[in-house]
């Protein structure tokens, strides 16, 4: 047994400091581990320290025998000017969920309908609130790690990652071997009392606080300068295996013993379930449970045990078919409407906000809940005055739910939506529930929400545009439509406030590099009403340039699969806007360039939808789905008139079904497969 604590002595040639680094290494990660991932430490913070001290003298002595995934790695490197995109080794697929009973049972009667009553059994783990993380080993080092992202390309975070303790840089090698390549999934969380710790601080230094772990534990893994990231308390949890390159775990429970083995921390409110039953008693223990939690978590996951089974039920283009998580009910308390304000966003709409006596719930304060609409003011009868039930939907949004009954208590009077935008005065139109300002961009709140969005992430994704510099740029005239933004200079911002010459120069930066920019970025960009990033993405490839695009009739719109009637009018009327030209040729002027897409008329597939149903026995459904748009396709989750084909596989369900009521041509796998050219796979 090697030993754990060691004398220190210099090395007097670098053979002999190779061997001292190697022992140095494994003995730091030895006490990493009992410190971090089973909170069992041995050693004193001064014979750490000192530890890590001799590394690092003998490794500055001999900086040739520094290793990426040293202990003395964990923070390195310079802060950067933006994050990389990485795409997953597997798509990283949200979680079919649901917080009623009901919906477990039918999700188990459905696995045993597919694989037989003794196939099922479950492992029921917590549903952590943090941000999900991959992390990729190659041959037991830390290779890189990304962000959730789409679920197919994430941020890469892998200098960030690094800094968290929880997270070995290199595997441990025990009674498992390590794996030549090895992904997996974790979250990265920060503990209740870490996050408290932390707010505590930022109070003392005056800055900014965070409104809940989660929030934190995003904020600070998503920081460009990896320092930062290091001096905050995160945590990590590994859960899930992605893909692996050697002798392959059966069961989910054998999964998680191998992360343990290989150095992973792995929560201990995970557990063994026989059936559903009881898979849901165990999630109502856990709710009992839940505020003496060491961390926040939103329900439980219950997976399918059996991996091989896994494999056979498949997957949708969403959720794995083999998982659903749980949902406990979102927290609720009682508070008092002080006010009902008036919201205008970027496309006019106004939006009555409740104003709240500030109330925790669930650990966070809110003081704020959007009342959506005219009409779902007066179907809920809340008036300034009330008191109201509010709830935190998904443990984040907070929501009124409806009004606590005072009786005997007189109300004040009903709430009226204004017949003026509060911004600029001009009227305001009605459209069913809805009510808009007449006033366009000539409304300042209109501008405001317009330049954020299009400086957003999903947008032009121009990084340290925030809020407060967007309101400085408007109320100093220099911006008064988003073209200007393109036109910022260094000058122009050392006139606001906070601005220096390093973050002027930053800003405009940002700025130059986003005049670059794929079509559908852009097309999402303009902030067209009822266009998302998913139908900005269906036009830019079904019309492959702007100026086709800008040509295009409503007809021709209605055409684009995946576009409706409703969303045709609405791109349609934004099209034969003098203001949309107007703005479009001005971008333009600036020098914006686009990156425009391959028109969908190109490949074997030009023109055809196709929808995938039931699991695929030979291939997976994402790369199934990346060879149609391959060669010129496009596929879809839902069923329509306008679909071409369905391709079917194993445990099909209603698609199948709604295929043949529509007389849609229906493949099975081979079938599909004898279409595709002899080299795609």
């Amino acid at each position: 047994m090697i030993a754990r604590t060691r004398k220190s002595g210099p090395a007097d040639d670098a053979e002999a400091a190779r061997g001292q680094i190697a022992e140095l290494r494994e003995m730091i990660r030895h006490h990493d581990h009992l410190y971090y991932v089973l909170d069992q430490p041995e050693i004193s913070d001064a014979e750490y320290d000192r530890l890590l001290h001799e590394l690092t003298a003998l490794e500055e002595h001999f900086p040739n025998l520094v290793t990426p995934d040293s202990p003395t790695q964990r923070v390195a490197g310079e802060p950067r000017p933006g994050f990389s995109e990485i795409e997953h080794t597997a798509p990283m697929l949200s979680l079919d969920s649901g917080a009623a009973e009901e919906a477990v049972r039918r999700f188990d009667a459905r696995l045993r309908s597919a694989l037989g009553e003794d196939a099922v059994a479950y492992v029921v783990e917590p549903k952590l609130d943090g941000l999900s993380v991959e992390l990729v080993y190659e041959d037991g080092s830390l290779a890189w790690a990304a962000t959730r992202g789409d679920s197919r390309v994430g941020e890469d975070v892998t200098a960030n990652i690094r800094t968290i303790g929880s997270v070995p840089l290199k595997l441990r090698a025990g009674a498992r071997p390590v794996p030549r390549r090895l992904s997996l999934r974790g979250e990265a969380i920060m503990l209740i009392a870490e996050f408290e710790r932390l707010n505590a601080r930022l109070t003392q230094e005056d800055k900014p606080v965070f409104a809940n772990p989660r929030n934190a534990a995003a904020g600070s893994l998503r920081q460009l300068d990896p320092s930062i990231t290091a001096a905050r308390p995160l945590t990590f949890y590994a859960y899930e295996l992605m893909t692996i390159e050697g002798p392959e775990p059966a069961r989910q429970w054998e999964v998680l013993d191998a992360l343990r083995d290989w150095g992973f921390k792995v929560t201990r409110h995970t557990t063994r379930a026989r059936s559903i039953a009881e898979a849901i008693e165990i999630h109502h223990e856990l709710e009992r449970q839940r505020d003496d939690l060491e961390y926040e978590v939103d329900g439980v996951v219950i997976k399918l045990d059996d991996l091989s089974a896994r494999e056979t039920l498949g997957e949708t283009a969403h959720h794995p078919r083999w998982a659903f998580a749980y949902k406990f009910e979102p927290r609720r308390e009682v508070s008092e409407i002080l006010d009902i304000v008036v919201q205008v966003g970027r496309t006019g709409k106004l939006t009555p906000v409740a104003m709240l006596r500030p109330v925790d719930v669930g650990g966070v304060t809110v003081s704020r809940a959007s009342l959506h609409n005219r009409e779902e003011v007066e179907r809920k009868d809340v008036r300034v005055g009330d008191k109201v039930r509010i709830q935190r939907a998904g443990d984040v949004i907070p929501q009124v739910l409806e009004r606590v009954g005072e009786p005997g208590k007189k109300r004040r009077p009903v709430f009226k939506m204004p017949t003026h935008c509060p911004s600029c005065g001009a009227p305001v139109v009605s459209h069913g529930p809805l009510d808009f300002c007449t006033n366009g961009l000539a409304c300042p709140a209109q501008l405001k929400a317009r330049v954020q969005h299009f400086a957003s992430r999903d947008a032009l994704d121009i990084s340290g545009l925030g809020e407060r510099t967007v309101e400085q740029l408007l109320a100093t005239g220099l911006v008064g439509s988003v073209a200007d933004l393109l036109s910022l200079t260094e000058t122009d911002l050392l006139k606001l406030e906070g601005f220096a010459e390093v973050s002027a120069k930053n800003l405009v930066d940002a700025i130059q590099s986003a005049k670059e920019i794929t079509l559908d970025r852009f097309l999402f960009a303009l902030g067209i009403p009822e266009v998302g990033t998913q139908t900005a993405r269906d036009l830019g490839q079904h019309f492959g340039t702007l100026d086709a695009f800008l040509a295009a009739t409503h007809d021709e719109l209605e055409a684009v699969p995946g576009i409706g009637p409703k969303v045709a009018e609405a791109v349609s009327d934004f099209l034969r806007s003098t203001a949309t030209r107007k703005t479009i040729a001005s971008l333009r002027k600036q020098g914006l360039k686009l990156i425009e897409a391959e028109a969908a008329g190109d490949g074997q597939f030009a023109g055809l939808t196709f929808v995938f149903t039931g699991a695929l026995e030979s291939i997976t459904r994402g790369r199934a789905e990346e060879l149609v748009r391959s060669l010129g396709g496009r596929t879809s989750s839902s069923i329509s008139a306008k679909t071409d084909y369905v391709v079917v596989g194993s445990d099909p369900g209603s698609k199948y079904e709604r295929a043949r009521e529509l007389g849609i041509k229906i493949l099975s796998e081979k079938e599909f497969l004898r279409l595709l050219p002899k080299n795609a796979l």
